[in-house]
């Protein structure tokens, strides 16, 4: 078998602009996570980051520390499920596999 080093290498420039492309789309996806019917919401991008944390008045004047970090948590798994699973439609299209790559470790390709 003949391999050319050069395609090797010119397939391995094309795999890293996708990559950075791919990493720069991350930063644009965003997901709104909520609980309690909407007493939290949290939104998150596509790089795990929390943007932002809403907390309405009646969760606040509730005086219930523990429901409220329960709402909280619940709103945080919420946004982290769904920008799981834009980034999974995401490596899908890239990939062309409908999943997208069960990558262990590579939270949301799916």
């Amino acid at each position: 078998m003949n391999i050319n080093p050069f395609d090797l290498l010119k397939n391995a420039q094309k795999m890293q602009e996708q990559m950075n492309e791919f990493q720069e789309k991350l930063a644009n996806v965003t997901a709104t996570g909520a609980a309690g019917g909407g007493l939290v919401e949290i939104d998150l991008n596509g790089k795990m980051e929390l943007l932002s944390v809403r907390v309405s008045q009646i969760a606040m004047d509730s005086g219930d520390t523990e429901m409220l970090q329960d709402l909280i948590l619940a709103a945080f798994n919420d946004g982290m499920s769904k920008v799981k699973e834009m980034i999974g439609s995401e490596v899908g299209s890239m990939t062309g596999l409908a999943g997208g790559l069960n990558i262990p470790g590579f939270p949301g390709a799916m």
